[in-house]
């Protein structure tokens, strides 16, 4: 089978699987740049309300396929960042979850994610200083906010490998789970996530990512959009919330 990013949706979840697996799901440039208007039709599909990031079998991804690096590094990492950056802007939550090797632009889409959940025995590495390569200012910038400056000049001046318990500690995941435990907490924890009010989500993402000019949208929002008085009612009557606010899909 051809390298490709595979996709479908199950109980309004979206799942992205990395299907790479001769290559420990490294992504070609033709990967890279499906993700894009994947993400596109799957933001606008008003049956998703969170989605999922993973890797076919055992490994997450171990980075970008080298062999797609000999004509144009540039190109490639233009490619890699289009691609990082589609996935930090999808408007629902995204969630990595993670097994066997995260690397270089695998360590780049996991970041991209709003949350990652990873298995006892996954790795992480952050790689460009072993091929010489300029990791991008964006993507620097977004691992020093999950990090801290130290770890991610530890990551990046090395290039070596840290284990799930040091990703765990550093902040680089939420939360680490044991062998064969994954699958089930991430449904778990999916299942919550599209429970919950999707204005409170959407307003949340764009604030903890740096938004600054939308507080009156927000609000405006709240009070248009019914979801504070069923969250009270709810609450008061002790049952589920029937939340109803949803981010425009396509016509």
């Amino acid at each position: 089978m051809e390298p490709q990013l595979q996709h479908g949706v199950t109980d309004t979840v979206a799942t992205v699987v990395i299907h790479h697996p001769a290559k420990r799901n490294a992504m070609t440039a033709a990967m890279w740049a499906a993700l894009p208007p994947l993400l596109d039709d799957l933001a606008a599909d008003p049956a998703v309300r969170a989605l999922v990031l993973t890797g076919e079998g055992g490994t997450f991804c171990a980075g970008a396929d080298i062999s797609t690096l000999r004509g144009s590094p540039e190109e490639a990492q233009r490619l890699a960042v289009r691609a990082e950056e589609a996935l930090a802007a999808f408007p629902k939550p995204t969630l990595a979850a993670i097994r066997g090797h995260c690397v270089g632009g695998g360590s780049q889409l996991a970041a991209a994610c709003d949350l990652r959940f990873a298995e006892e025995g996954a790795l992480f590495g952050v790689t460009p200083a072993k091929l010489g390569i300029v990791y991008p200012a964006s993507s620097t910038r977004r691992l020093v906010s999950l990090v801290g400056p130290a770890t991610a000049k530890y990551l990046l001046f090395s290039g070596e490998l840290i284990d799930a318990g040091r990703a765990l500690r550093t902040g680089l995941v939420d939360e680490v789970l044991p062998e064969g435990e994954l699958a089930k907490r991430v449904a778990e924890f999916t299942r919550i996530l599209v429970s919950r009010s999707q204005l409170t989500q959407a307003a949340a993402k764009e604030f903890a990512d740096g938004r600054t000019d939308r507080d009156a949208h927000w609000a405006g929002q709240m009070r248009a959009g019914g979801d504070a008085a069923e969250g009270v009612a709810a609450f008061l009557e002790r049952r589920p919330p029937r939340f109803t606010w949803a981010l425009p899909g396509r016509g």
